[in-house]
């Protein structure tokens, strides 16, 4: 795969002045980890336990 323009433009930089972009980029403002979606097996029992979780006392 070729190497795009801006890529190009950073590594010359690199080079050139010794001055890496990567370091002047700002954080990361959101979660980066990956999330997975609950099975309905899960949303079930989540339900069936928040119910037990309330209403264990009347019986």
């Amino acid at each position: 795969m070729s190497r795009s323009d801006a890529k190009k433009k950073r590594l010359k930089l690199q080079k050139q002045q010794g001055k890496d972009v990567a370091n002047s980029r700002g954080k990361v403002d959101f979660s980066t980890h990956q999330r997975v979606t609950k099975t309905k097996l899960e949303t079930l029992e989540k339900m069936n336990k928040k119910y037990k979780k309330q209403h264990h006392n009347e019986e």
